[in-house]
């Protein structure tokens, strides 16, 4: 049963994530919010990532781990914010939050 259950959680995960094409919905929403969740720590890597392209090694060491934490700690609260909301259309018709992506995975290139 345990198994059932991980592998149905993980499946909407996966759906959540790369299914970003369809108009903004509650169930967008819904997704949107677990997807932020479950991403949340990446963006450690990926600003230190950004911040080592734009100002060096050392400033990606530095500044970039900060701001990927400080990123971290948003991403994961908007995300309980989407998911505790999401039958809700505020904001504005289910609109993101974060938009700089809406989803995390909308950058990476599979």
């Amino acid at each position: 049963m345990k198994r059932l259950i991980a592998s149905g959680l993980t499946a909407l995960f996966l759906v959540s994530c790369v299914s970003a094409g369809h108009c903004d919905t509650a169930l967008k929403k819904l997704g949107r919010g677990v997807c932020n969740i479950g991403t949340c720590p990446m963006e450690i890597l990926e600003q230190t990532k950004r911040v080592n392209e734009e100002d060096g090694t050392l400033a990606a060491l530095t500044y970039g781990a900060i701001k990927g934490v400080a990123m971290m700690g948003v991403r994961a609260v908007v995300g309980v914010y989407e998911v505790a909301t999401f039958p809700l259309p505020f904001p504005k018709k289910y609109e993101p939050i974060l938009k700089d992506p809406e989803f995390f995975s909308e950058e990476i290139v599979w």
